[in-house]
This record gives structure tokens, C-alpha cells and sequence, in this order.
């Protein structure tokens, strides 16, 4: 899962490695002209993270057993290189993968430059009114498909119930008792109280909705990110980490704020469903019912988490279409999604299998998933994944004192308009 979206602009000149080389079975339809019998390799590239990919391969590998001639090379490319060495292999028409697991951000973004092939109408899509709609919206593009919803989720607040009840307090239902809570904490534990991801913008969207602020409004081609909601959003980040109810770090966040949670350095943090796993292998989590999950503390004008999550897409140029639909819609079936889920925790994106009693009474998929039904949907465009670097600059000026919240608000506008030429 989502482990950080700052990392993606950093790597725009990485060169393919020797194992990712996709597109396909080397000219092969995907079929056996005479049985109709898929073969040939369909290459895989997983985005999942280190708790996660095990699970991933497995899974994948299991399609090769329905299909004995289809051989499915998992190359399992971290998060923050994956959007830039996809682009890099697509463009240079070298080394791209058949099927790629895509954060929901990127596919307007890789269908906008022709990398993404056209679902509609393939094997890939399969049961379509099944799926979410909130998790469906995002595999569409100027009115045609070019991904299948996989995993759908959103932040909580992931906290320490140990720490919270020998301090005395109640899980924060809002950014004032948080700090108040965090001052507690301190005081009776020595733990600090939240760790504020600093260095990843997708963490900054819960304090703008908080606020009642949004990036855009892409219905009327306005940028919203700087006007009053956008400076209190900045503001909030700056007061916690001031007041000490929150540490942060302008590098290596994600590993930073999962070591400071897993060892109890810090009581709370924002995180998904992704992190779950994870998290439970930390010391102080040796009994998972120490973990606890609650809805993001509100902001001034209300509670506000984006909907993010992951899509399967096929590459435009692959040379196996037929095999590659076919792992697509078996790796986004209702069977495979009840695995992920039993494994992993991961919220579906088929409402049928929520209605599994596995899943239904998986305790994280019971907070999950009205999270993810109030999760605020994010502006589906091909600039979508963009809006985010301008932020992340932003944030490190404001943590560090360099800019007022003001400042960065009006700077990350100027940004959005500069990039989105049809907005005002």
C-alpha cells in the first residue's frame, strides 16, 4: 500500500532493472490459436509493501495454476519509484510491465498519455456493478475505463491503548483534545503524543478537510488549496509540532513514524489499512488488542479523510492483452479480495464480499469501512497525482519556520495554477 507519495517525483530518471522487463510473451497473442488456451508471460509489477507482498505473490502465483501456460513474473517495485520508472519504461516503449498495481491517483494521469489500455468491453472487467462506486470512480477517464478497482481505503488515527490508558485519556475526537491529550501523555508516560508525517503531502489533506478546504474544484476549474481553509490546514501542522504534541521529520517519515509508533516512542498516529500488519509485528503490539483505531480528529469545520487505494491497469503496449485481462479480473475477483482481506486486512472493492462473514467480521474491516463510505473522494484528473509536490514543499517551508502558513497556502495556489492552465 500507500507508503508515501512525496518519494515519486524524486526518481524521473531511474533506469528499468534487468528484472522488470515486461511486454508480454515476445509477440504472442496471450491465446493457443487452435485451443483458445491462455499462454505466454504476463509480467506483474506489485507496489505493495514489505508486510504485504508475500501475500501478493502468492496470489499471483496461484493464477498460474488455472492457467498452467500463462507464466506470471512478479517483480515486486517500491511505492515511491513505481510511478516514475512506469512512465520511463511506457515512454521509452522498453521494459514496461503487462500489468501494473496502480495508486488511484496515477491512472487519469498514465491513461491521459496513452500508457493505460482500454478495459472497456475486455475479460478484465468482470461483474463491474459489484464494485464501489467511490472505488470505481477513480479507474475512469474522459468516459472510459482503464483500470479495475482493487484495494480502497483511507486514514484513521491508529493509537496506542496502552499509552492512552495510563495517561488517562480517551482516544481524540478532535485536533484541541488531541493536543490537550498529547500534553497528558507526556506528562504521565514520556510518550509524545502524535507523530505528524512532515514529509508526505497525502498526510496533509486530513487537516484541509478538517478545515473545509479541498485542493480543487474540478466540476468548476477553481483552485481551492489557498484560500482560508488551505492557511489553517498549514497552521494546524505547525501548532502540533510547536506545542510538542507532535514530532515530525522531513525525511524518511514512513519508517520514521512506524518505528516512533511500534516502540511506543509516540501514542498515536495517522495511518490505513495498509499499516496493519506492519504495526502488529511492533513490540509494544505483541497483543494486538493493544492496537486501537478511531476516525480522524476533526478540524474546525469537521472530520475529513481522502479515499485513496489501488487499481489494476494494463499497459497499452503489452503484447499479451488476452493473458493480461484474465490476471487482471482473477486478481480483483471476489475470491481474491476475501483472501487479501483474510490475510492482510485490506478493504474490498466489491461490495459482495463484504457481506462474507470472514470479512464481515474482520474488526478492521468493521471501523474501515464506514470510514472509507464518509471518505472524501479526490479530483479524478490527469493532474491529479501532481497537486501533491507543491504541497510537500510547502509543508517542510512551514515546519521549519521558513514560511508563514499564509505564505505556503499562496505559494501552493500559484503552483496549482501554473500546472492547470484551464483553472482559475
Amino acid at each position: 500500500m500507500r507508503r508515501g507519495i512525496a518519494a515519486t517525483a524524486l526518481f524521473t530518471t531511474l533506469a528499468m532493472t534487468t528484472t522488470a522487463c515486461g511486454g508480454g510473451d515476445g509477440g504472442q497473442s496471450g491465446t493457443n490459436g487452435t485451443t483458445g488456451e491462455l499462454s505466454g508471460t504476463v509480467t506483474f509489477w506489485d507496489t505493495s509493501n514489505e508486510a504485504e507482498k508475500a501475500t501478493y505473490q502468492a496470489l499471483a502465483e496461484s493464477f498460474e495454476k488455472e492457467h498452467p501456460k500463462v507464466d506470471v513474473t512478479y517483480v515486486n517495485v517500491p511505492f515511491g519509484e513505481a510511478n516514475a520508472k512506469f512512465k520511463n519504461a511506457a515512454g521509452g516503449n522498453s521494459g514496461a510491465p503487462d500489468v501494473m498495481r496502480t495508486e488511484v491517483a496515477w491512472v487519469a494521469d498514465f491513461a491521459s498519455i496513452g500508457y493505460l489500455a482500454p478495459l472497456d468491453g475486455t475479460a478484465a472487467l468482470d461483474q463491474e456493478a459489484d464494485y464501489l462506486p467511490q472505488a470505481a470512480a477513480s479507474t475512469e477517464y474522459e468516459g472510459k475505463t482503464y483500470a479495475v478497482p482493487q484495494v480502497i481505503d483511507t486514514l484513521a488515527l491508529f493509537y496506542n491503548k496502552k499509552l492512552l490508558r495510563e495517561a488517562g485519556v480517551e482516544a481524540p475526537g478532535s485536533v484541541s483534545e488531541l493536543k490537550a491529550a498529547a500534553a497528558r501523555i507526556s506528562e504521565k508516560t514520556g510518550a509524545t503524543g502524535l507523530y505528524l508525517r512532515g514529509d508526505d503531502p497525502y498526510w496533509f489533506l486530513p487537516y484541509l478537510y478538517g478545515e473545509g478546504g479541498n485542493l480543487v474544484d474540478a466540476e468548476n476549474k477553481t483552485v481551492t488549496v489557498d484560500d482560508a481553509a488551505g492557511v489553517k490546514a498549514y497552521q494546524v501542522l505547525k501548532d502540533l509540532v510547536d506545542s510538542k504534541a507532535a514530532i515530525t521529520d522531513a525525511s524518511d517519515g514512513w519508517n520514521n513514524m512506524q518505528n516512533a509508533f511500534k516502540s511506543g516512542k509516540v501514542a498515536m498516529m495517522l495511518n490505513g489499512p495498509w499499516a496493519i500488519e506492519d504495526v502488529k509485528a511492533g513490540a509494544e503490539f505483541k497483543d494486538a488488542a493493544d492496537l486501537g483505531v478511531a476516525p480522524i480528529p476533526a478540524g474546525s469545520a469537521g472530520q475529513g479523510s481522502p479515499q485513496g487505494g489501488w487499481n489494476l491497469s494494463v499497459y497499452a503496449g503489452s503484447q499479451n492483452l488476452d493473458a493480461s485481462y484474465a490476471f487482471v479480473k482473477y486478481m480483483s475477483s471476489a475470491k481474491v479480495q476475501q483472501q487479501t482481506t483474510e490475510k492482510l486486512s485490506l478493504l474490498p472493492t466489491r461490495a459482495s464480499v463484504y457481506k462474507i462473514p470472514a470479512v464481515a467480521d474482520n474488526e478492521m474491516v468493521k471501523f474501515f469501512k464506514p470510514a472509507v463510505d464518509k471518505a472524501v473522494e479526490r479530483p479524478w484528473i490527469a493532474q491529479g497525482n501532481a497537486l501533491f509536490e507543491p504541497i510537500r514543499l510547502q509543508m517542510a517551508n512551514v515546519l521549519s519556520g521558513k514560511t508563514s502558513p499564509a505564505e505556503a497556502a499562496a505559494a501552493t495556489g500559484d503552483a496549482y495554477r501554473k500546472m492547470l492552465k484551464d483553472y482559475k
